[in-house]
């Protein structure tokens, strides 16, 4: 049976991930993808990248547009393995955390928290405020796993793609989904 992974896409900045994303879930077999993508992130598509909206659409096994209420992935009762949400604005944090599922993006994410799936936010804002900090607070106890989109050079990135196609990977390691491009910490040869 294949895992269904619900992605959204807010207006933050961090389009790149989200297309690495969305790329490495269409190579995967077992995994049908399920996207929706905010008004905002349909703007900053067209300001970070050369692709669009249809490109990133096209990437999906199941679309749905951001008002779609109705739609499956608005119901706890339709099975999905989880959600992973890239970028994710403060706005969309605020949103989950306060509960205001006022389109279809923050109430499939309501849903992964109710039902108690897993839900990732890569999350985007620099320097994060005290309010940030307590909303993502409150999230990660609901369950929610917060993972800032950060650069990390153990892994010795040679592009902004090697360090993008990293964070991805971890993100996608939360379902278990394995894209053979993470490269792990292996220690230090020689210390104790």
């Amino acid at each position: 049976m294949k895992k269904k992974i619900v992605v959204g896409i807010s207006g933050a900045s961090g389009m790149p991930a989200a297309w690495c994303l969305l790329r490495m879930l269409k190579e995967v077999p077992d995994v049908e993808s399920h996207l929706v993508l905010t008004k905002a992130a349909e703007l900053t598509i067209g300001y970070e990248t050369e692709k669009r909206v249809e490109d990133f659409r096209a990437l999906a096994d199941v679309n749905y547009d951001a008002g779609e209420m109705g739609a499956a992935i608005a119901s706890g009762s339709f099975h999905t393995d989880g959600m992973i949400i890239v970028p994710c604005s403060m706005k969309t944090i605020a949103g989950i955390a306060g509960g205001y599922t006022d389109n279809l993006l923050l109430r499939a994410a309501d849903c992964m928290i109710k039902e108690r799936r897993r839900l990732v936010l890569m999350v985007r804002e620099c320097p994060f405020s005290r309010i940030h900090l307590r909303n993502m607070e409150f999230l990660a106890e609901c369950g929610a796993d917060i993972m800032p989109m950060m650069m990390t050079f153990y892994n010795r990135p040679e592009s902004i793609e090697d360090m993008v196609v990293h964070v991805v990977s971890k993100a996608l390691e939360r379902f278990q989904i394995d894209t053979g491009r993470y490269k792990r910490w292996a220690g230090k040869k020689g210390e104790v």
